[in-house]
């Protein structure tokens, strides 16, 4: 069946295939499905951040919701469209729907204050009752926000009303389909809330790959890739999400937009950008077409330690910038390496920085080759060959660490990360004034942080910077991280780096943004959105500030 562009018709296209099962849903006060826990190593990390007593903060039985706003007229009105079961007021939905899984949207989840929850969830499940449901919001001035995987860690998906009288969680798990596939050409058209797990799966079954797998994978959406411009872990062989779009489909509160249609054009501006990143604030992503790949016929992997974080750097990017393209390329620096050992029980054998990188290939030569070249170079760096554990190590855990974070707060320790990305000459620098940012806004609090940097994602001009911080919870847990964060944010943008490389902006980045764009830039954001959306009803607060409701 082939594909070129999302339909543009008034219908949406019959699925190809749809998932085997429904998608598992993350706790509402917790990253995942299940606890996680301690690995054995981690005793001796807490003991070195948790000098006091601990200020752990338990978990509560469930939510103390704020009611809904509601009305039962409106809420049978979207009932017509998608029927009565896909649209609802009940608590159960609602607190699946609190917002993303920041450290300090967790936090919040643990008081006793009333957690804010959407009005009503309703659920589409294609795109022409997407767009009916924004024609009614628009009608009657009700926000919405466009829910996928609710695994947005900067308040990209927080349930504001803003100044308007309600506001509703559009949950778009209903419309995960495989909608068209063009094996030809290697396009897969994709329902939004299609998740990651969900695309592989009905991939595979035609020996295909879309090859995305950021952290969030196990639960975010192909829509909520497209709409914060996400980066998977294995972004140096793939691309990231971005560079994977080939065509939109996007259905707004003032009409549909269809674009995208050849592999590359000169018609002007690409209008697909604007969406690229939109984070629900312009409208709702509910077709995606993604450039995918055959399955790869062998992996191999490796694993080096360098003897600082310079000469890693250094070996990473002569790497990149020759177009040695390993699948994934990671570097952890010393503070990372150490305490990833000790989790591993490995406390005394891994010193200096780690790398580990993964090669595909369509068989076992090709995948070697690559393997070999960037043996050979990494050896003329210092490097020092570690075999292939711990990177398969590394790919057996890259998804569970997020739930760790649950079972920190357990134990009265805070662990949250932020992100950014620079140019390789100014990558040194920026590394030491996040870092010093970080820890001496912690250390003034009294808490002996850890902040713990990797090198996440590579490019021949850069790459980007992941950091994790680890401290002792204080008696102002959110505040705590708050400053550090705000402290970390403003020496990003003091240094000219990008104040998120794949976080997106969400809520909590938005007063950096003008730093970034300009004021002119933030006009012209407004503008995109005064056409597209004229009663700000689309996910307020989100990007950009909101504006009054008319």
């Amino acid at each position: 069946m082939p594909a070129t562009t999302p339909s543009s018709s008034e219908s949406t296209p019959f699925p190809v295939e749809v998932p085997a099962a429904a998608a598992p849903r993350s706790r509402w006060d917790a990253w995942g499905t299940e606890p996680a826990r301690l690995p054995p190593g981690a005793r001796a990390i807490l003991a070195t951040v948790l000098p006091g007593k601990p200020r752990a903060i338990p978990r509560r039985d469930g939510p103390n919701l704020t009611p809904s706003h509601l009305d039962v007229t409106t809420l049978a009105a979207f009932a017509e469209i998608v029927g009565p079961a896909n649209a609802t007021l009940g608590d159960d939905l609602r607190m699946l729907h609190l917002g993303g899984k920041s450290t300090p949207d967790l936090l919040r989840r643990r008081l006793d204050d009333p957690q804010t929850a959407p009005d009503a969830v309703i659920s589409p499940a294609t795109h022409d009752e997407v767009a009916a449901v924004l024609t009614l919001c628009d009608d009657r001035g009700i926000a919405v926000v466009p829910f996928g995987g609710g695994t947005s860690v900067v308040g990209g998906v927080d349930p504001q009303r803003g100044a308007h009288p309600a506001v509703i969680a559009l949950d778009l798990s209903r419309t995960a389909a495989l909608l068209d596939l063009d094996e030809v050409s290697l396009l897969a058209t994709f329902g939004a809330g299609t998740t990651g797990p969900q695309a592989e799966e009905l991939l595979a079954a035609h020996g295909c790959t879309l090859g995305h797998f950021p952290q969030s994978f196990q639960f975010a959406t192909i829509g909520g890739f497209a709409a914060t411009r996400s980066s998977g872990q294995a972004s140096r062989g793939y691309g990231r999400f971005d560079d994977l779009v080939h065509a939109l489909r996007v259905a707004t509160p003032v009409g549909e937009l269809s674009l995208g249609r050849a592999p590359a054009s000169a018609a002007g501006p690409d209008l697909r950008e604007l969406f690229l990143g939109s984070e629900g604030a312009l409208g709702v992503l509910t077709e995606v077409s993604v450039r995918i790949r055959r399955l790869p016929g062998a992996t191999r992997y490796g694993a080096w330690t360098f003897p600082d974080f310079a000469s890693g750097s250094a070996a990473i990017r002569e790497a990149t910038q020759r177009g040695i393209r390993p699948t994934v390329l990671r570097l952890s620096d010393e503070a990372e390496t150490r305490v990833n050992a000790a989790l591993g029980g490995h406390l005394t054998r891994m010193r200096g920085c780690l790398a580990v990188a993964t090669f595909e290939g369509s068989d076992d030569a090709e995948s070697e080759a690559i393997r070999s070249k960037l043996d050979s170079l990494f050896a003329a760096h210092g490097a020092k060959s570690r075999g292939e554990d711990p990177a398969r190590s590394w790919e057996r855990g890259r998804f569970s660490s997020p739930a760790l974070r649950d079972t920190l707060l357990d134990t009265g320790v805070l662990a949250e990360t932020l992100e950014t990305a620079t140019t390789w000459a100014l990558l040194p620098g920026l590394k030491r004034t996040v870092t010093e940012a970080l820890t001496d806004t912690l250390a003034a609090e009294g808490t002996k942080p850890v902040v713990l940097c990797h090198i996440s994602h590579v490019y021949p001009a850069g790459a980007s910077l992941y950091f994790t911080v680890i401290a002792a919870l204080g008696p102002d847990p959110i505040g705590q991280w708050l400053r550090a964060k705000d402290a970390a944010s403003r020496a990003i943008a003091d240094a000219r780096a990008t104040i998120t490389h794949h976080h997106a902006v969400g809520r909590d980045h938005r007063a950096y943004l003008e730093a970034e764009v300009g004021a002119l830039g933030i006009e012209v954001l407004r503008a995109v959105k005064a056409t597209l959306d004229p009663r700000g009803i689309m996910n307020p607060g989100a990007l950009i500030a909101p504006h009054a409701a008319p």
